[in-house]
């Protein structure tokens, strides 16, 4: 089956197997291997992309389902070298270790942040909550998202908890 979506801003048309998984079609025939497969079973979050402006895991949906979609994957999100709020937050606030699962936790919180721009910490841990982490222990990726929250309200983020202040 023939199937056209927008990716990241650019038009993509592909004949693929009617029983291709989403996550399989941005991996395998667009070469976007940021969009990671962790369980296959919507279980972990790790292949979480936005699509129509909805957080998605890739792995639930097939492509055929996501043609004519607007599909944004965290290769979409940097604009000419600078980094989204939300990856800037990852850097700033040490939200990942492995990396394994930041690009999905990055997908949802666009998601969460498009819908709410100030959430609090509980609005952020529950927005999160389909994404698992098996390093970080999730306080440092709440504190990205705050932190990037604020950058997208036009707000200096509060300082990090090691960061001197006088």
């Amino acid at each position: 089956m023939q199937v056209s979506m927008t990716v990241n801003g650019k038009a993509v048309t592909a004949d693929v197997e009617p029983r291709t998984l989403l996550v399989h079609f941005i991996r395998e025939s667009l070469s976007l291997t940021g969009t990671h497969v962790g369980c296959e079973t919507s279980y972990c979050g790790a292949c979480t992309v936005v699509v129509n402006g909805r957080s998605t895991k890739s792995c639930t949906m097939l492509a055929v389902q996501a043609d004519g979609a607007e599909i944004t994957t965290i290769e979409g999100l940097a604009s000419n070298g600078d980094l989204h709020p939300i990856q800037e937050g990852f850097w700033e606030r040490h939200g990942l270790q492995c990396g394994y699962c930041t690009p999905g936790m990055i997908m949802s919180a666009v998601g969460l942040l498009d819908e709410n721009p100030s959430p609090s910490e509980d609005e952020i841990r529950h927005g999160l909550e389909g994404n698992l982490c098996r390093c970080t222990g999730y306080h440092n990726i709440v504190k990205a998202v705050e932190y990037a929250a604020a950058k997208m309200r036009g707000e200096e983020p509060a300082p990090a908890e090691w960061e001197v202040t006088s």
